[in-house]
């Protein structure tokens, strides 16, 4: 069987993460042709990977018969246009988080994937992570019986870029960063969030006070489930510190948790599940550093996407998860705007 032919729109750091995995990691897959609007960066990572198809224009991409699918890994504001275009020319989509900058947006997307019959996976890569799998997992055992509490954490050691400062096109860090915090949320409480109340603050941004005053580098967001589970997202970015990214499941019979932050000379973390038992037993496992916590998972969900474009499957992770997370962040920064608890709506659904 041939391999599934990719081009990688947006060979920023995020692309090059799956650009290696699809040109050297995964045999089913073939990196054909790559896509960006910045020179530097389109022939420096097409010369790294042997590429030369080489396109500046996304819409020259989808004019490409060669073309199987698509991974998109531009700034937020692009990824609509992008994605109902390559559902349009008949190209499956692999869509970085988070899926679009409104609901509409999001809609649109899953609208024409639908119609074009092909395969929309959204990139959150934590539901490939062993550790956040072995949570889920204890979870829909009933073991430890129903889940009353998620606390998610997403934290990022750098500067946001400055595009970000603007909400109207980034939906801010609530959006870019902790997108995979309301999807992980979500998925483990099993169920939508029926209230969203959020508060945040700018610590460490001064660029974009003046400029931006409704920005904000800390959010804390509390959720309501419809079925009674309570929820929390806790997103920085920057930390300094380094990359932070952990979740906690509170059962009615014990406490299951994947990531943990170990203090040392750089901070190191270490991703490991761990299940404390309501006898007290605390069971572990670690796994990875930070600098490749998910390396593994980044991986394991491109080959997935591959393995639900080759069989015509449902991918693990859909643009109805993409747009659950989108409307929960849209809610969240209306709550912070507001000051008030935000009611979800989903009339539209």
């Amino acid at each position: 069987m041939s391999p599934v032919r990719f081009c990688l729109i947006g060979a920023g750091r995020a692309g090059l993460v799956h650009a290696e995995n699809v040109a050297r990691r995964i045999p089913d897959a073939c990196l054909a042709a790559l896509c960006d609007a910045n020179p530097e960066a389109l022939n420096t990572a097409a010369d790294r990977y042997g590429v030369e198809k080489r396109y500046a224009d996304f819409s020259d991409v989808m004019a490409d018969p060669d073309i199987d699918a698509v991974i998109i890994v531009t700034p937020t504001f692009l990824h609509c246009r992008i994605a109902c275009a390559a559902a349009e020319s008949g190209k499956h989509v692999f869509l970085e988080k988070p899926m679009a900058i409104t609901v509409e947006e999001c809609e649109a997307i899953n609208q024409a994937v639908a119609k074009a019959d092909v395969r929309l996976q959204l990139g959150f890569m934590r539901r490939f992570d062993k550790g956040f799998q072995r949570v889920k997992e204890v979870i829909a055992s009933g073991e430890l019986g129903a889940v009353m509490t998620v606390k998610s954490i997403g934290r990022g050691p750098g500067l946001p870029p400055p595009w970000i400062y603007d909400l109207k096109k980034s939906n801010g860090i609530l959006a870019e960063v902790n997108s995979h915090d309301f999807d992980t949320v979500r998925w483990l409480a099993g169920d939508e969030a029926a209230r969203v109340f959020a508060q945040a603050g700018n610590f460490k941004c001064a660029d974009a006070r003046d400029g931006f005053p409704d920005f904000y580098d800390n959010a804390i967001v509390s959720l309501k489930f419809a079925r009674g589970a309570l929820g929390t997202v806790d997103g920085t970015c920057p930390c300094h510190y380094g990359y932070d990214a952990r979740v906690e499941a509170l059962c009615e019979r014990g406490l299951l948790q994947a990531g943990t932050v170990k203090d040392g000379s750089f901070f190191q973390a270490q991703v490991n599940d761990v299940k404390v038992t309501g006898e007290g037993t605390v069971l572990g496992s670690t796994v990875k550093s930070w600098r490749n916590v998910f390396k593994d998972a980044y991986l394991d969900e491109m080959e997935h996407f591959i393995a639900c474009v080759r069989e015509g499957k449902t991918p693990a992770a859909t643009g109805k998860d993409g747009l659950e997370a989108v409307r929960l962040v849209a809610a969240a920064n209306k709550s912070i705007l507001t000051g008030d608890p935000i009611a979800i709506d989903r009339s539209d659904s």
